[in-house]
């Protein structure tokens, strides 16, 4: 029997990681999926264009590891991991992204992500980091790696939600309304972070906070 032949029946004899992909790109998830699914030992059993889509198809299903971009409409997949991990839910995240910004990583890792991958690595790495996270053990960009542990985010949680829903265009009475603040202790919150990031406005806060993946 050729090398080729042995290593097809070993993908074959394990027993198959189960897999759900998020990407709102649907080019993009097709191929995801596709690319996936010719491993012997990687079932794909549900795909998600959104985060809501994401974790309600994790909780039907079950599966061992789900692969997600961050940036999706509905909730991020920086949100989606954060809430498996209140549940206690046994699925592995991998994020997915083409952002290489080690604040993005920092939060990943805090939302309890078990990988940090870019868009631009090839197919059968992606394989073999989703075996790997499905071991128990955590697949990190190498580059990212270094730099994660660099200058920390100094934004609360609170002052990133405000801070992002500012830098979308959304009035501060809009803000306090749909999180159900004053307006007052919105404008704290958003001079907060002006102050923190050595922003002249809002808008040059969030661009600051996105740029650096802290948003």
């Amino acid at each position: 029997m050729n090398t080729s032949t042995l290593n097809s029946n070993t993908k074959t004899a394990r027993k198959q990681i189960r897999v759900i992909i998020a990407e709102d790109q649907g080019m993009v998830l097709g191929a995801l999926a596709a690319l996936l699914e010719i491993e012997g030992d990687i079932a794909v059993v549900a795909r998600a264009k959104n985060g809501k889509e994401a974790l309600r198809a994790v909780l039907a299903h079950k599966p061992d590891v789900l692969i997600t971009d961050i940036e999706m409409p509905e909730m991020t997949g920086l949100d989606v991991a954060a809430e498996l991990k209140r549940l206690h839910k046994d699925t592995r995240v991998i994020i997915l992204t083409t952002f290489a910004r080690a604040g993005y990583l920092r939060r990943a890792l805090d939302a309890g992500a078990s990988g940090y991958l870019l868009k631009d690595m090839r197919a059968e790495q992606l394989a073999e980091a989703v075996r790997r996270v499905q071991q128990g053990l955590r697949v990190i960009d190498p580059e990212l790696a270094t730099e994660a542990w660099g200058e920390p985010d100094p934004l609360t949680d609170r002052e990133r939600q405000v801070l992002r829903m500012a830098g979308d265009g959304v009035a501060s009475t809009e803000i306090a309304t749909d999180l159900g603040l004053s307006e007052g202790t919105v404008r704290n919150y958003l001079s907060e972070a002006i102050s923190k990031l050595g922003a002249g406005n809002r808008v040059e806060a969030a661009r600051i906070a996105r740029t650096k993946g802290w948003l």
